[in-house]
């Protein structure tokens, strides 16, 4: 058995910092998904989420974690801390420009209300306070995924993965002992959707 079919590979990072993409290239490049489907593309995510509904109760439940060894599972890294210490992981952690991970949630926010569903944690935080609760979760958890004896990590830059796909890959796969796969894992990067986000994200901005 390598060592990927007996680690569970865990994609995670704060919400809206590139963890779905991540998801859809590492399928493209070979790796199983544990994910159910059961939360659909949107605008927010046109290309889908690659969520398991489990994952939102795992401090309270982890004994399914047993079915996402040799594949990859999304977790946000708030969850990160109650991974049970019985499993080997691989975290691919996703990091992003505050502003714009500030920025995505308060659209996709401001989407979710027109249409009556419940917001995000921590939605009625002004950003400053937000990006501050961010910044320090982001010291802790750096701190605390470094104390693990059972988890390797890395981080991927989102920006960084947009501009200069080529060099991120190829750490991804020297990470995960992939085959090299840079074409199909590449060819999910789509820049175009990147820069209208940006764009409009800019203009949301505005007074």
């Amino acid at each position: 058995m390598n060592s990927n079919q007996s680690s569970i590979i865990v994609v995670s990072g704060l919400p809206r910092s590139g963890t779905s993409m991540m998801m859809k290239m590492l399928e493209a490049g070979g790796v199983k998904l544990l994910e159910d489907n059961k939360r659909c593309a949107d605008e927010d995510n046109p290309k889908g989420y690659f969520e398991y509904e489990k994952v939102k109760n795992l401090q309270k439940d982890s004994t399914w974690l047993s079915i996402a060894r040799g594949k990859a599972i999304k977790i946000i890294s708030m969850l990160l801390y109650h991974l049970p210490p019985v499993y080997r992981y691989r975290i691919i952690f996703m990091q992003r420009a505050m502003d714009e991970v500030l920025a995505s949630q308060k659209r996709m926010l401001a989407r979710r209300s027109k249409a009556g569903r419940t917001s995000l944690p921590d939605s009625n935080c002004d950003d400053l306070s937000l990006a501050s609760k961010f910044a320090n979760h982001l010291i802790r958890i750096d701190q605390w995924l470094s104390k693990q004896p059972n988890i390797e990590f890395i981080y991927v830059d989102y920006n960084e993965l947009l501009r200069a796909p080529e060099a991120t890959i190829a750490r991804l796969c020297c990470f995960l002992d992939l085959e090299s796969n840079h074409e199909k894992m590449s060819s999910i990067i789509d820049s175009s959707l990147y820069r209208n986000r940006h764009i409009a994200e800019g203009n949301s901005r505005r007074p």
